[in-house]
């Protein structure tokens, strides 16, 4: 029988909070790195905490790039793995898996923002937010990012620090959000129940 979700075991942290999250919504996961698996599952999470390129060589190494790029059930990237969906890192000149085309950048230094941008932030909506649904506009997120992806067409929320960058994407099955929803309180719940409804 296919997993209900597949969390994809790229050697990221905060996995099992991730895991722990689904858990307290109803909904059993396996944490696997098997491409089967995967490509099976009725729902796949893309965690990632680290390095775009270090990460996307995990993905290569496991056989997963293709088994990523052609899947057709939802998606969801959470922090580097959404910005693994984009099509370049500055990060280390990282390739990225180029599902969502757009570039990923360093977030600018300011005095009053340091980098990382580290904690709380709000997300405005754009266009058709379908992950952001029975959210407020605005609601605050919970962040940990150096790097942040540029604004693209398929951008569904929006933050800013220091510039406006993609904080929710969603290029139809392919979704994915810079923050982490798994310690984002009732908002991060709440995205994470609307993705489980997703067909």
């Amino acid at each position: 029988m296919p997993a209900s979700v597949a969390v994809v075991d790229s050697g990221g942290a905060n996995i099992a909070s991730l895991r722990f999250a689904l858990q307290r919504l109803g909904h059993d996961s396996v944490l696997t790195a098997d491409p089967q698996l995967i490509a099976e599952a009725e729902r796949v999470i893309l965690p990632g905490v680290g390095a775009a390129r270090d990460a996307m060589q995990k993905l290569e190494a496991a056989g997963l790039v293709e088994t990523l790029r052609n899947l057709t059930q939802p998606l969801l990237g959470i922090c580097l793995g959404m910005q693994l969906l984009f099509d370049h890192s500055e990060e280390d000149g990282a390739q990225c898996l180029a599902i969502i085309g757009g570039k990923v950048r360093k977030l600018e230094v300011a005095d009053d923002q340091p980098v990382p941008h580290m904690g709380w932030n709000r997300v405005a909506k754009a266009r058709n937010a379908t992950l952001l649904d029975g959210i407020p506009d605005g609601a605050h997120f919970y962040f940990v990012h150096s790097y942040a992806a540029d604004m693209v067409t398929a951008t569904t929320g929006i933050t800013g620090y220091g510039r406006d960058f993609t904080s929710v994407v969603r290029q139809g099955n392919f979704m994915g959000t810079q923050f982490h929803p798994e310690r984002s309180g009732p908002h991060g719940a709440q995205l994470l129940a609307n993705f489980m409804r997703l067909s």
